[in-house]
Order: C-alpha cells, then sequence, then structure tokens
C-alpha cells in the first residue's frame, strides 16, 4: 500500500488516501467551488455559530468532488463529526479526497479501487458508528442493514440520492426490514430540475467533447427519452448547434418535445440517420 494515507486510531484507521501531499492542490478545488455554492455557503455561515450538528456522527458515501467537499466540511464547521468515502471509485478526486483528511474528516477513498477496497473504505465509514446517513447509490444504506457487524448501530435516518438507490431502498421497505426511515431526495423537485436538467444536460456534452474531441455543430444527436435529463441534454445540443431528434414512447412527452422545437420521431427510424445517440 505504498503512497496511501494511514493514521490509526483504536481498532480503525482515521483515514487513508492515495497522497497527503494534494491536500494543498484540494483546498484550492475546494475554495473554488464553495464561492460558488453560495445558497450552501450562507446556509452554513447562518448557522455555524449554533453549531447545530454538535455531537453528530455523519457518515457520507459520495462521489468526492471538489463540489461535495463543501458539504462534507460545512457538516464539520456544524459541528458534526465527519467520515466519508467514495461512492464511485471513477469519480474520486485524489487531491479533494486529501485535503478533506487534512481537515480531520474521516476519509477513506481513491481513484480507480477495486470492488474489495471499495467494500472495505464503506466499512471503515461504518465503524466510526455514525447516526446519520447521507448515500449515493444505497450501498451503505444496504450494509447497515444487512451485514451483520453493523446490526447494533442506532441510526436516526438517512438520505438517498439516486433513482436505482431509492428503488433498492424500497425494495428493502418491501420486504419489511427497513430499519430508520430515509428521506428521497430523488423525489425533490429541485434535485430533477438543477441536477438532471441542468447538471446533466451540460455534464453530457462535456463527456462527449472530452472522449470524441469532435465539432458539435450539424451532428446528427439522437435523444432517447424525454424527461429531465432528456430534456436538459436535448436543450444543450441544440445550443451547439446541433440537430436533435428525440425519441420518445410517452404520447406526451413526446408532443412537448415536438412543441420544444425537435423533430420526434420513432428509434427505428432515427437509428437509420442518428450520429451520437444519448
Amino acid at each position: 500500500m505504498i503512497g496511501f494515507y494511514i493514521r490509526l486510531k483504536s481498532k480503525f484507521m482515521l483515514s487513508k488516501v492515495k497522497n497527503p501531499k494534494l491536500a494543498k492542490q484540494g483546498k484550492l478545488s475546494y475554495e473554488w467551488a464553495r464561492s460558488h455554492m453560495q445558497i450552501l455557503d450562507n446556509t452554513i455561515v447562518r448557522l455555524k455559530k449554533s453549531k447545530p450538528l454538535k455531537g453528530i456522527t455523519l457518515g457520507f458515501c459520495l462521489h468526492i468532488t471538489k463540489e461535495t467537499s463543501v458539504l462534507l466540511i460545512g457538516a464539520k464547521e456544524l459541528g458534526a463529526n465527519v467520515a466519508c468515502c467514495g461512492g464511485n471509485p471513477l469519480t474520486t478526486q485524489d487531491d479533494i479526497a486529501a485535503f478533506l483528511a487534512s481537515q480531520g474528516i474521516h476519509t477513506y477513498c481513491w481513484a480507480g479501487q477495486n470492488a474489495k477496497e471499495y467494500d472495505w473504505c464503506i466499512e471503515q465509514v461504518l465503524n466510526h458508528k455514525p447516526q446519520i446517513l447521507t448515500d449515493d447509490g444505497s450501498d451503505m444504506n444496504v450494509k447497515a442493514h444487512f451485514d451483520k457487524k453493523y446490526k447494533a448501530l442506532k441510526i436516526f435516518g438517512a438520505t438517498e440520492e439516486t433513482t436505482a438507490g431509492v428503488n433498492r431502498i424500497r425494495a428493502v421497505e418491501k420486504q419489511g426490514k427497513l430499519r430508520y426511515p430515509v428521506i428521497s431526495v430523488n423525489d425533490a423537485y429541485t434535485k430533477h430540475m438543477f441536477d438532471n436538467k441542468y447538471g446533466t444536460g451540460q455534464s453530457t456534452i462535456d463527456g462527449y467533447l472530452r472522449a470524441m474531441n469532435l465539432l458539435l455543430a450539424s451532428k446528427r444527436i439522437v435523444v432517447a427519452g424525454y424527461g429531465w435529463v432528456g430534456k436538459g441534454v436535448a436543450a444543450n445540443f441544440r445550443g451547439m448547434n446541433a440537430k436533435v431528434i428525440v425519441t420518445e414512447v410517452d404520447p406526451i412527452r413526446a408532443l412537448e418535445a415536438h412543441m420544444d422545437g425537435f423533430d420526434v420521431m420513432p428509434m427505428s427510424q432515427a437509428a437509420k440517420i442518428g450520429e451520437i445517440f444519448i
């Protein structure tokens, strides 16, 4: 494990990240992100003196990026003891992980983890005995429910952001085994609007440009579905002067796409003329 940052305290490590020397770089990214997240920053500043989370241990399993670091640091500033791990090894930013560890947040993540390492990191967070969980995909919530080692944990409640994660939690509920309430952040209107429509709408273009480095103007883009994500993707590609085609099995949404100015057709037809499919 050369190159990993390890500190020991009783039976568990305080943090484990790839390279602690990246903390300075991570701090710059954190500060940049926080300066652009005014609602969260204002909330933290407003509540900072009262320390509403004092004495509470929070466990996070989510993408460890400059954006989420603002949430994690904010929780600590509000008095919480914070432990976190990466919800997706492919998105972990090692400089941010190093910065979080340097700020006293128990951090267990690094880019490129294998399945065994990923599972181990979730266990380290649960070893801190968190009372509230914030999850992205429900891997931590599922382990808290079905791993016998954590059966005695006194968890007040949790949150889950993703559609897949909410479906897993609802499956646990249907089995009659849900141990604590879980807030479905995924059902929030603002989540759909800002995350799915505007966030994914923009990041999809970013992903394609990074992967292919192609000019999008005049390309025939086929967007499968006109839900929140489809609306954002279609609008952003149109903004890049692409020719956008929407396929949609729901007649109301298909009509909405048509009224928004997009060509609408069955996938069997779009597949013959499309160049990029989303």
